[in-house]
């Protein structure tokens, strides 16, 4: 079974699960604004995929946030604004996919 975390209105979001609908791949979708992630489970993606690949830098919540939080993202900076998080994050067992590719969603 697949996992995605996301938000629901988001535009990327709406793409990925179209496509593994598309694609009949069964997943779970949890909203981390209706069901945010915990400190134990962020950590995990971190361990993962690592800040660098976790963080959009693109998005306004980053943008938004003042040098010294851009240059020391935390876990409880994040928890505090989930929407800084790339969507989707996506768990497949013990691997964890970040963003949406059409290439790498057809090797699901």
């Amino acid at each position: 079974m697949i996992t995605m975390y996301g938000i629901k209105n988001c535009d990327t979001i709406k793409k990925a699960q179209k496509f593994l609908i598309n694609h009949k791949v069964d997943f779970e979708f949890i909203d981390f604004r209706d069901n945010p992630i915990d400190k134990t489970k962020l950590q995990t993606f971190v361990d993962k995929v690592t800040w660098e690949n976790l963080i959009n830098k693109r998005s306004t919540t980053y943008r938004n946030l003042n040098n010294k939080e851009k240059g020391n993202i935390t876990l409880e900076l994040v928890l505090k604004n989930p929407t800084i998080i790339k969507r989707p994050i996506l768990i497949i067992g013990d691997d964890i996919m970040v963003g949406f590719s059409e290439k790498n969603y057809l090797k699901l």
